[in-house]
């Protein structure tokens, strides 16, 4: 018979409960889809794309296909971004946290160039 009893407020502490636990799981979800990534690889003495374009907050990331080593680094500013040699399979990323044109080379073959545009 007591199980029958419903106590106030105990039905709202459940409902309660139920949408703290969809809150945080479309939240985990919510990081999760808004994390922005982009890639450029380095083939054949060439950085493919040549240009990109992506949103403040996202990660690209280099991966070396040459059989050779390369280095990415910033043309502006090499002691903003700079990646140790990168021997084939490597792979070198960055965070663009703002705004603005991101030109880089390979520090190793000057000739390759490349431009990253964050939006």
């Amino acid at each position: 018979m007591l199980s029958s009893v419903r106590r106030p407020g105990r039905s709202h502490w459940r409902g309660s409960l139920l949408v703290a636990v969809v809150l945080l799981s479309a939240g985990g979800f919510l990081r999760t889809v808004n994390a922005q990534e982009a890639a450029i690889s380095i083939d054949n003495f060439t950085f493919k794309p040549a240009e990109i374009t992506v949103w403040a907050g996202t990660r690209v990331t280099w991966t070396n296909r040459d059989d050779i080593p390369h280095l990415v680094v910033d043309a502006k500013d090499p002691g903003a971004m700079k990646s140790p040699p990168l021997d084939t399979g490597d792979k070198f990323a960055f965070l663009f946290a703002k705004p603005g044109t991101y030109p880089y080379f390979c520090a190793l073959h000057p000739h390759m160039q490349g431009t990253v545009v964050v939006k």
